[in-house]
């Protein structure tokens, strides 16, 4: 039995696109990533060592691409697109320790405290939390509407905070 051509044509455009879309939001992340300068230049190279390890990248991009569903035209997003994937990497980082699940490999690398060291990662994971909300902060210079910043500054910490993300790493 054939397959569709259509639907075969279409999933391709879906799957070139969505690529497209990974690659411009890689390289927008990488404009918010940390200087690997200065005292805390090993702490800043664990944080981008998790953050360039790869991914789908699909909470950034979807959160884009509803920003310009509803009309929004502007690089505000931007900061919050980056902020957001911080926030999951940090995730993912305190969840491969040792004391956790003790995954070695996470997207085919060595995971974070397996090439830096527990101590380093556990401090990469606080710091890539704690940098997506001086990232998030950042759109307040794109904008006179600090009010609507400050809002979706609030709601990324209540939603990844101990009623939200952390708080199901918790029960998890």
């Amino acid at each position: 039995m054939m397959k569709n051509p259509v639907r075969l044509v279409n999933r391709v455009n879906f799957e070139k696109e969505l690529q497209e879309k990974k690659l411009k939001c890689e390289d927008m992340i990488r404009k918010y990533l940390p200087k690997e300068e200065g005292f805390a230049a090993q702490l800043a190279e664990a944080m981008n060592y998790s953050m360039e390890a790869g991914g789908k990248r699909l909470r950034p991009i979807l959160m884009g691409e509803a920003y310009r569903m509803f009309g929004g035209t502007s690089a505000i997003i931007e900061p919050f697109q980056a902020a957001m994937e911080m926030i999951h990497t940090s995730s993912l980082i305190h969840d491969d320790l040792p004391c956790m699940d003790n995954d070695r490999l996470r997207r085919g690398l060595p995971t974070t405290w397996a090439e830096y060291g527990e101590d380093m990662a556990v401090l990469a994971g606080d710091a890539l939390y704690g940098y997506a909300f001086e990232t998030a902060s950042k759109a307040f210079d794109l904008t006179e509407d600090a009010k609507t910043v400050g809002r979706c500054i609030r709601l990324l910490a209540s939603k990844s905070g101990i009623f939200g993300m952390i708080g199901g790493q918790s029960a998890d």
